[in-house]
């Protein structure tokens, strides 16, 4: 499944602005994703320094680019990132539409995870796109509680195990109940 994206996309909502990386994001990015439960929780690179922001950044804009995806910047008022909400589309229309979120260790706290992915969520729905899935580790409880903050419950779909940076991992799938 691909999305023509319309040439810019900054969603608002719950005292948010979400919008999409730029360039000039790309030497704050190590201070938000360089990070050890960033590391141990998500596939990003470890440690995350300027050469893996770049291949991030060029990785949002590739994406971007094939209508595959998009990763939003989790701001306050458009300006300084304190995370990044995700939102990937499958290869097959019947696939199902992932998202994810990460906020910077110095922004947690805020409920920041949860609104994103509220705001995230609603555009989504709003471009029919669904079923809406998360996959959580399952040694991740924190990221459990933003999921069901934001109005999602545990698919009753068996957990994948799966091999991440070396590291075997149970993810748990999770789904928009509305």
């Amino acid at each position: 499944m691909t999305v023509l994206w319309p040439e810019e996309v900054r969603l608002e909502g719950e005292g948010l602005v979400l919008r999409e990386w730029t360039e000039d994001d790309v030497a704050g990015m190590p201070e938000l994703f360089d990070d050890p439960a960033v590391a141990r929780f998500t596939p990003l690179a470890s440690p995350f320094d300027e050469v893996a922001a770049k291949a991030h950044y060029a990785k949002c804009v590739n994406r971007r680019a094939e209508g595959k995806g998009l990763r939003f910047a989790i701001t306050t008022d458009g300006s300084e990132p304190l995370g990044e909400v995700v939102l990937m589309l499958p290869g097959e229309p019947s696939d199902p539409v992932e998202l994810g979120y990460m906020v910077g260790r110095a922004h947690r706290g805020q409920d920041l995870a949860a609104r994103s992915l509220r705001v995230l969520t609603a555009y989504a729905l709003q471009l029919g796109l669904s079923p809406l899935r998360l996959r959580i580790d399952s040694q991740n409880a924190a990221s459990e509680a933003v999921a069901r903050r934001a109005g999602y419950v545990p698919a009753d779909l068996p957990p994948k195990v799966e091999i991440e940076k070396g590291v075997e991992v149970t993810l748990l799938t999770w789904e928009y109940a509305g």
